[in-house]
């Protein structure tokens, strides 16, 4: 295993170079050829929130593949290679198990403990096997870190800790007051309608705004989101649609605007919001979810607005008490890497164990071929018993040395057995391949069917 990760986040880097960095959907899927197309690297995936883009990659040179992979990321965040540097971070093999697994229980966000990042985590990692940019490690990685994420939730009180994103910026809002005390009959506008944003909706219906307004650039996006808010199933509260030419009439009329969509410029100008307070002696609460910022810098400037970006969500975050719940996550951390770690040593030894079980099925099916023509006069049963006695002798006299050899094998520095093992009974190199191909060639199959059980 040469695992290599080469990111930013909100803890390495200010929100101004994330917000700068920040990839679209387009971009992560070139990256991702990209990266495959580079000699360094034989799988890919990307992990892009909005505070943090990493690069993940199963690498065969640590630092031609540090190189590599700090090279794409440049360009294709568009932030200069010279600037970017600074502010990544590398890790390696079970340094960067370790570090998914922590980012997968919540414990890298920027609220402790929040749940979004698993959904993240199942995005990415479905789109690296739509693009096949995935193979055994990766697959394996990712799929292995949200059954760990789920796990830390599970079974600690790690919820405890910290909240949504979206959950956490509405408190920041209410600045004290209970979220549905201050959300209690108000007038919403929700701007975007993915994942985040269709959260902060369904948040505020149950905090008990008086409506939901959804704008959104594919109007039909929108009008499902409303419907399913407004359905009796749903949240009930009144929901409607509005096209995004529509966002300037409706922020006159809201009292709590959360923007969260995929734009690469300003959703609203700060000419819009003085627009908006023009005249109005109710107050205007912002909530700007999207990297990069949807909502000018300036509204925090502005007379009766009030403000809330991810900038100040992470300074909000860096004084959160923390759960004494979060050491029992790290210790779950800890032994599930080691688990990993183990699984896949001893999974390096799979080829070579069944390509030597071959040899040794093909070495009594050549006997008693010669068998057979020495002693022609066997009947059927008799023949049977001796070829099931002499693969029992055979079973028996590997059993002990390819248990032992796994167990082995998982042990840290135990890749060697493998070798050994093929050099002691001179097993053809490319017998072992052949079995590894058709490994992998059985995995991705199953795999690409069945991408919803990833969670």
């Amino acid at each position: 295993m040469s695992l290599l990760v080469v990111g930013l986040s909100h803890r390495s880097a200010p929100v101004s170079v994330l917000e700068r960095a920040a990839l679209s959907a387009d971009a992560q899927a070139k990256l991702l050829q990209d990266t495959l197309a580079a000699e360094p690297a034989v799988e890919a995936s990307v992990l892009s929130t909005c505070n943090r883009i990493e690069l993940y990659a199963d690498v065969d040179k640590f630092h031609a593949g540090v190189a590599e992979l700090s090279t794409l990321l440049a360009q294709h965040s568009g932030v200069g290679l010279e600037e970017l540097t600074p502010y990544l971070y590398v890790h390696y093999e079970d340094r960067a198990v370790h570090h998914l697994f922590s980012v997968a229980c919540g414990l890298d966000s920027m609220v402790v403990g929040e749940g979004q990042i698993l959904g993240q985590i199942k995005d990415g990692l479905a789109r690296s096997q739509e693009l096949h940019t995935a193979g055994r490690l990766l697959n394996d990685l990712f799929q292995q870190a949200l059954r760990v994420g789920k796990r830390a939730h599970s079974e600690t009180g790690i919820d405890r800790a910290g909240q949504s994103l979206v959950t956490f910026g509405l408190e920041q809002l209410a600045a004290g007051r209970p979220v549905d005390v201050w959300a209690k009959d108000k007038r919403a506008l929700v701007i975007g309608a993915g994942s985040m944003s269709s959260l902060a909706a369904a948040t505020l219906a149950r905090a008990g705004v008086a409506e939901v307004v959804v704008a959104n650039r594919t109007l039909e996006r929108a009008e499902r989101l409303a419907q399913i808010l407004s359905e009796p199933g749903g949240t009930g509260v009144t929901a409607r649609a509005v096209p995004m030419d529509a966002v300037g009439d409706e922020l006159t009329r809201a009292d709590v605007v959360v923007s969260c969509t995929g734009a690469t410029g300003l959703v609203l100008t700060e000419a819009e919001i003085l627009r908006a307070t023009e005249g109005r002696t109710d107050g205007l609460s912002l909530l700007d979810l999207a990297m990069p910022r949807d909502i000018d810098g300036a509204a925090h400037r502005i007379a009766g607005v009030r403000f809330v970006d991810i900038e100040s969500l992470a300074q909000a975050s860096a004084d959160a008490p923390m759960a004494a719940d979060v050491d029992q996550v790290r210790g779950i951390v800890s032994d599930e890497v080691a688990a990993f770690g183990a699984a896949q040593r001893a999974a390096t030894i799979t080829p070579t164990v069944v390509a030597l079980r071959t040899m040794a099925a093909d070495v009594v099916a050549g006997e008693i071929t010669r068998l057979d023509g020495r002693l022609p006069e066997l009947d059927e049963k008799q023949r049977a018993e001796i070829t099931q006695t002499v693969r029992r002798v055979v079973d028996k006299l590997l059993h002990a040395p390819t248990v032992r050899v796994k167990q082995l094998a998982a042990e840290p520095g135990g890749a060697g057995y493998a070798d050994a093992l093929r050099t002691l009974f001179d097993l053809d190199p490319e017998a072992v391949a052949a079995v590894s191909r058709a490994d992998l060639n059985e995995l991705n199959e199953p795999v690409a069917k069945n991408r919803g059980r990833a969670s």
